[in-house]
């Protein structure tokens, strides 16, 4: 089955395409119409975006122009990583429906465990509760028909298992070859929780690696392709973005298999870049 009409199911029931489109550096306007367009044409049936990626205006309106039943687009947006206060989640969530003019979300995150400016400097743990409870009642609510995090280390996840009763649908990193954060994806897989893959080409960053380059080649593949189809492999849940709309159907070509020595050499791969971290906005 061709992975863009695939799903995997959430731990709440819910089912998600098994790749999303990500619109994380798209430019509201034009250019975040077009390529959103360009992916729903492209046979996209799952698109990701956040209030802080400032285009879910443009985002809502292609999912409303391209006209599909509001059931066959899994639509997910962000909670801003800044919101700490619970009193200040449905006001975003609000916002955010609003923005992209629509009735409810498939799936809304809490951005991140910190807000950005203080990202990784301590732990906001009873914030992320009480956060996180606000969210199950945005749900319940029909806000949104699942919940996630995004940016969440493996304990970030615990003090959320530890102190409320509904366990997060999927905690969206970032993930890539050379870059799959073992510790966050053991966590995630013993509590149920999907992984998302933000950044699954690092940005470009693994594009032009020659070793990549051959072992893409081996199956006809380019190493975007390469990168996706990774992902998929290890049952994680890919995001890529592109703005060109050949670039947005050559993503879509995932109809091969990578080995499992294939497999396994990329999963030992170093990171690329071992200056980069997991603390971006994805």
């Amino acid at each position: 089955m061709n992975p863009l009409q695939a799903t995997y199911t959430l731990n709440d029931g819910v089912k998600i395409p098994t790749v999303g489109f990500g619109t994380w550096q798209i430019p509201d306007g034009d250019v975040a119409y077009d390529a959103v367009s360009f992916a729903l044409e492209a046979g996209y049936r799952h698109i990701d975006t956040a209030y802080v990626y400032g285009n879910e205006k443009s985002v809502g309106r292609a999912i409303r122009d391209f006209g599909l039943p509001r059931g066959e687009v899994f639509v997910t947006s962000k909670l801003p990583a800044e919101v700490k206060t619970a009193g200040d989640v449905r006001r975003y969530a609000d916002e955010t429906l609003s923005n992209l003019g629509l009735d409810h979300l498939d799936l809304y995150l809490i951005h991140a465990p910190w807000p950005w400016a203080e990202a990784g400097q301590r732990h906001w743990d009873s914030e992320n509760t009480a956060v996180w409870q606000e969210m199950i009642r945005a749900q319940q609510d029909g806000l949104s028909r699942s919940i996630g995090v995004s940016n969440f280390d493996a304990h970030d996840l615990q003090n959320l298992l530890d102190t409320t009763s509904v366990v997060p649908a999927v905690d969206q990193i970032k993930y890539y070859i050379g870059f799959t954060e073992p510790i966050i994806r053991q966590a995630a897989k013993a509590a149920g929780i999907l992984i998302e893959a933000y950044s699954p080409l690092a940005t470009g960053g693994i594009l032009n690696q020659p070793d990549l380059i051959a072992m893409a080649k081996r199956y006809n593949a380019s190493v975007p392709q390469l990168a996706i189809r990774f992902c998929l492999q290890n049952g994680v849940l890919p995001l890529p973005k592109a703005t060109s709309q050949a670039h947005v159907v050559a993503n879509t070509k995932l109809d091969f298999t990578i080995s499992d020595a294939d497999m396994a050499t990329l999963n030992a791969a170093p990171d690329a870049d071992p200056t980069r971290h997991n603390k971006t906005q994805g």
